[in-house]
């Protein structure tokens, strides 16, 4: 069976591409097969392709790639250019259309980042409109980050097939307060929690999104 998935945060460096690259490797265990990608990416050195995120998950390189690691709209006019979103969202819809199996497509930074002037990446997701898993942390503010992104999903008419409450390391607040505070404002968006290093929560992950 064909899935399609979005995988977007509530901000950076919270686990996006740890959570892509392990589905990826759950979902090709019970084999099915699976393809992940990031078709944006700032921060890119060529040079070091086998470190970087777009190694991690499996994806080759895109059109999509800048060398500053800021917003892509920032990097890319670092670079002259300028993200052609409706290309972008038409290179996503043929990789959806060729799918044989899993598809696991990574968006970069937060739901919010800027990709251009005018559109943002909640405005990619939206465009798309395949199942999205937003991740947030358990650091001290990610309430209030996570409320806020989802929010801003909503607004576009997305609502995030599950939240995924990554534990962030060191972080002050722990996952079960987290969830305690979390669930009642979560408006009916079903919550998966991660521990830190957590296979067998990712193995549980996978057997959801294959259901």
């Amino acid at each position: 069976m064909k899935k399609s998935y979005f995988i977007t945060a509530t901000g950076t460096d919270l686990g996006k591409t740890w959570l892509t690259a392990g589905l990826a490797v759950a979902v090709r265990a019970r084999g099915v097969p699976v393809r992940a990608l990031k078709p944006v990416m700032s921060g890119y050195d060529p040079a070091r392709h086998e470190a970087s995120d777009l190694a991690k998950v499996g994806a080759g390189k895109t059109a999509w790639t800048y060398a500053a690691p800021l917003s892509p709209d920032l990097a890319a006019a670092k670079e002259g250019k300028t993200i052609d979103f409706a290309a972008l969202v038409d290179w996503c819809r043929g990789e959806m259309a060729v799918n044989e199996g899993t598809l696991l497509i990574e968006g970069i930074g937060g739901a919010m980042v800027p990709l251009t002037t005018h559109h943002t990446v909640r405005d990619w997701i939206a465009a798309l409109k395949i199942p999205t898993l937003l991740v947030c942390g358990t650091y001290l503010g990610s309430l209030s980050h996570t409320l806020s992104a989802l929010a801003a999903l909503r607004e576009v008419g997305v609502v995030p097939a599950a939240l995924v409450v990554n534990e962030s390391a060191e972080g002050l607040v722990g996952l079960d307060d987290t969830l305690f505070s979390l669930q009642p404002h979560a408006g009916g968006v079903p919550i998966v929690t991660l521990r830190r290093d957590d296979p067998a929560g990712l193995a549980r992950l996978a057997d959801q999104l294959l259901a």
